[in-house]
């Protein structure tokens, strides 16, 4: 009968320090465990059949709205055909006014886009990642979130005249609130044991943030900034309607005052064009993103 010979198992304690290598090989498979990317089609077909699939309804109420015209169901009074609006568009584009009309709002929205979006993300960061901060700022903001776009236009005159700075301030608050709103709260909801996780390997602070928290919130980050898009052009056109000399929401109040219905519907067709093409530059954005954190 043989004698069985305990063994000693060595010792470990509590918590590991793990070396660089570790906290390193974390960072990198983080993003990659977290999500799991099926096949694509090429990229090429896949992007011709997404314009060809949202080139169709545009082109039904184009063909709706030619058909009422012919059939005289509205008068050319209340509803102008799409020739009228292209012929309206061509003699703006001819004397100058149409494209300089676009590059300035399109400017004063990118510009005011920025900054908003910049200090959305700052802040809502800031929010999301301190208890202090949240209980700090978190109520203030929120009040001032309520506050409708036109009650901040007399107070912007007064302050900083009707010029550029006052409708860049205005498009920075309409900006702002989106994004700070969907950073911080998605911050808040990362999942805690993939944080803690991050933080048993070693990772703190601004490694911590990079590896672990932003790709768990680009997708919200990206939908704020989408959401700030949209409030910029709407809030450019609340500043262009009231103290503004030039761009597509004086176009929209001075064809109102001399009753030309073409002039206001071109005005809307172009905002509808600028706002998606840079709504599809945000896209890209979020692409580049997915494939650099995600």
């Amino acid at each position: 009968m043989t004698e069985t010979v305990p063994r000693t198992l060595p010792r470990t304690s509590a918590r590991t320090v793990p070396d660089a290598t570790a906290a390193a090989a974390f960072a990198a498979s983080a993003p990659a465990a977290r999500t799991a990317r099926a096949p694509r089609r090429p990229l090429a077909s896949r992007g011709w059949i997404a314009l060809g699939g949202g080139a169709v309804l545009p082109v039904l109420i184009l063909a709706a709205w030619q058909l009422t015209t012919a059939l005289g169901v509205f008068t050319m009074a209340q509803l102008p055909s799409p020739a009228m609006v292209w012929q309206a568009g061509v003699d703006l584009f001819a004397s100058g006014l149409l494209g300089q009309y676009a590059a300035i709002s399109t400017q004063r929205v990118l510009i005011g886009f920025a900054v908003g979006a910049a200090l959305g993300i700052a802040l809502g960061a800031l929010i999301g990642l301190s208890r202090a901060a949240d209980l700090l700022f978190a109520p203030t903001l929120g009040a001032i979130r309520a506050v409708p776009s036109l009650a901040w236009v007399p107070l912007l005159i007064l302050w900083l005249k009707i010029g550029e700075e006052s409708k860049l301030t205005l498009i920075a608050i309409g900006a702002f609130f989106p994004v700070y709103t969907t950073v911080s709260a998605a911050l808040r909801h990362v999942d805690r044991q993939l944080v803690e996780a991050g933080r048993a390997f070693g990772l703190r602070r601004a490694r911590l943030f990079t590896a672990v928290q932003l790709p768990a919130v680009i997708p919200a980050v990206v939908s704020g900034l989408r959401l700030a898009l949209a409030q910029a052009w709407l809030f450019l056109v609340a500043a262009e309607l009231i103290a503004s000399s030039m761009g597509l929401g004086f176009l929209l109040i001075d064809s109102q005052n001399n009753g030309r219905i073409d002039r206001i519907l071109l005005a809307i067709i172009l905002l509808a064009i600028l706002g998606k093409l840079t709504d599809a530059a945000v896209g890209l954005f979020e692409r580049w993103a997915n494939r650099k954190w995600a």
